[in-house]
């Protein structure tokens, strides 16, 4: 018998294995199952699926008090968390042990920090951050809530990110750039300017598009050829 707290993922797709391997990898938890709304009866190779959000209450009786999200959607990871908050779930943030945090790097619940990303001293990070792999955030930068920074993006020192926003795989991020709320910054791209809340902007240098439109399942770029 494990003496290891037990936790659940919500997500059961390709980011929740990621969650899922970061979790085994760093030691402090076990997972305890995973939860998917879209398909609860789906088998996966990395854990057992327990069902949909039906089952919270469950789990939740059984003695599993932490959670994360595993599901990549910034506005659905943030809804899910406050809700599991409600029902009495703990959300946990977790760390790849291959991640390089600095002393003194301040982590929101239910944030994940995937292998070979790099946080720098006097950063925080808000609430079910996404902080994907070889990513890296320089010092003093702020992310604010429910924010997906992905695979090989590079944010330099001082750069402020407001709450859900999406910023594309390999984009870099000049110092001192303020980028609003709920934006989503395209693949590639190369931001030297702010940009304000709600925009789509994409390219080198980046230039704002139009505002931008997100859903639950995919974030999309209209009128150009990238998905981010």
């Amino acid at each position: 018998m494990s003496d290891l707290r037990r936790v659940v993922i919500w997500g059961a797709s390709g980011h929740a294995s990621v969650v899922a391997d970061i979790i085994r990898a760093e030691g402090q938890y076990q997972v305890a199952g995973l939860l998917d709304d879209v398909d609860p009866y789906r088998q996966v190779a990395f854990g057992r699926v327990l069902g949909g959000r039906d089952q919270l209450p469950k789990v939740r009786a059984s003695g599993v008090h932490h959670l994360v999200i595993g599901i990549g959607d910034n506005t659905v990871r943030r809804e899910l968390a406050a809700y599991a908050q409600e029902l009495g779930f703990e959300l946990v943030s977790v760390v790849h042990p291959r991640a390089t945090l600095a002393a003194g790097v301040v982590l929101g619940a239910g944030t994940v920090v995937m292998a070979g990303a790099v946080i720098n001293p006097g950063t925080r990070v808000g609430r079910n951050v996404i902080v994907n792999t070889c990513a890296s955030v320089d010092h003093d930068c702020v992310l604010g809530d429910a924010v997906h920074v992905c695979p090989g993006t590079h944010l330099a020192g001082n750069v402020a990110i407001g709450n859900g926003t999406f910023i594309g795989i390999g984009s870099v991020v000049r110092d001192r750039v303020r980028i609003g709320a709920e934006c989503v910054v395209g693949a590639g791209s190369v931001v030297i300017e702010d940009l304000g809340d709600r925009v789509l902007a994409y390219g080198s240098p980046a230039r704002v598009v139009q505002p931008a439109r997100l859903n639950a399942d995919r974030t999309t770029i209209s009128g150009g050829n990238q998905t981010v």
